[in-house]
């Protein structure tokens, strides 16, 4: 009796332990960068190590493949589950791919293109390979033109009744605030309402009558030292002005007198980058503007995040102030 022996595809076998390191490799530095410590620059790192030891188990997993089909050999369940492994690895790194080519590289948007909102305090920016080679990386007609719909919201509302709805949408939103400048702004003033009441006139006697009365009698007067009208009146008074005050700093572009400025900070859902926003709050003509800047501290490139995270935050501002919502 002869016993036919399949023989074993080793690059098969390669392929599945390969592509299993590359999946537990890519799970293992997703939880740690979304849930703790782990720097986005080590994070991408050890994506990228992780997608090409995915690509590498793919070749060897098409090699199984084609000795099982030449000679039989044992490899197709060894082959199957190396494709299974190495395709989360690939998808991530497949999407990223195809961000980078369909999205503008830029890490700044901002719905307003001309004077978009200033950042309070300075961000902190990634270090490493992956550091931005300047500050902030802005084009401002590249997101014209591949963000069109990215625009602000005006509701018709006073300002502190958008500035509270905006505390509940970023605190909603998982946005922590972490810098806040012209909150006076959304005070009301009662100030102005108030009627100052005139000074109560000074009765005879007083120090001030007598100084006059003494003042006008060294002054010409009718017989019986009567004061004339003359000397009852002292003539124009000069006003005292107020000390001048010292000149305040000059506002940095984008900000105005009036305006409130929210800065926070925000993490994506899934991978946990992190990105810094400005929410600018300004009153025109009985309405209030709402504009947002997002901007994020990897690379060179934000895979379209930016621009999620904005749109997500003024959606979430149109639902919560819904009824004074305007343009």
């Amino acid at each position: 009796m002869i016993t036919y022996e399949r023989p074993i595809s080793y690059a098969a076998r390669w392929a599945r332990h390969v592509a299993r390191l590359a999946f537990v490799l890519f799970v293992l530095s997703l939880a740690a960068h979304r849930f703790g410590s782990l720097s986005s620059t080590l994070f991408v790192t050890l994506a990228l190590v992780s997608a090409g030891l995915a690509l590498l188990a793919v070749i060897l997993a098409a090699i199984g493949f084609v000795r099982l089909w030449q000679v039989a050999a044992v490899a197709g369940i060894a082959s199957t589950m190396a494709l299974l492994y190495a395709s989360l690895p690939l998808a991530a790194a497949g999407l990223v791919l195809s961000q980078l080519v369909a999205k503008p590289a830029i890490t700044d948007v901002s719905t307003d293109l001309a004077t978009p909102p200033p950042f309070i305090r300075d961000r902190p920016l990634e270090t490493g390979w992956l550091t931005p080679s300047a500050a902030v990386v802005a084009d401002r007609q590249a997101q014209a033109r591949a963000y069109p719909a990215l625009t602000g919201r005006r509701y018709d509302g006073a300002l502190d009744r958008v500035l509270t709805g905006v505390r509940t949408v970023a605190d909603q939103s998982g946005i922590a605030i972490v810098a806040e400048e012209g909150l006076e702004n959304a005070e009301p003033d009662f100030e102005d309402l108030a009627l100052r009441p005139e000074p109560p006139a000074e009765p005879p006697g007083t120090a001030t009558g007598k100084a006059t009365s003494k003042i006008a009698g060294r002054t010409p007067a009718g017989k019986g030292g009567r004061i004339t009208p003359a000397a009852r009146d002292p003539g124009p008074v000069p006003i005292p002005l107020s000390r001048p005050q010292p000149d305040a700093a000059p506002l940095p572009p984008g900000r105005k007198a009036g305006d409130i400025l929210l800065q926070g900070e925000s993490r994506s859902r899934i991978a946990g980058f992190r990105f810094d926003l400005v929410i600018r709050l300004r009153e025109e003509s009985e309405t209030t503007f709402v504009d947002i800047r997002v901007a994020s501290r990897l690379g060179p490139h934000d895979l379209g995040l930016d621009a999620a995270v904005a749109e997500r935050f003024l959606h979430a501002l149109d639902a919560e102030l819904l009824g004074i919502a305007g343009d």
